[in-house]
């Protein structure tokens, strides 16, 4: 069975957005390409800052609202490496 990852990703304005993704490599393709999230489509380019392995999409979707609810100043340790 293939991992699931979530990801976080630094866009243009300094935004934070957090998805999952079987391939991030190919999902930071898509978003800076204008083909990713509606979200980040005028926010490119997109540079991943953080990046996290899970055993099933079900885990990956828990950590990705997890990490949603956080406020930015600890979105912004995680983007720094503060895991």
């Amino acid at each position: 069975m293939a991992a699931w990852f979530v990801y976080v990703v630094r866009c243009r304005d300094g935004t934070l957005y957090t998805g999952i993704a079987r391939d991030v490599e190919a999902r930071l393709a898509k978003h800076n390409g204008g083909k990713g999230a509606r979200y980040t489509r005028g926010r490119v380019p997109v540079a991943l800052v953080h990046k996290e392995k899970k055993s099933s999409q079900a885990a990956a979707l828990r950590r990705e609202a997890a990490i949603k609810a956080l406020p930015r100043e600890r979105k912004l340790e995680l983007a720094q490496g503060g895991g």
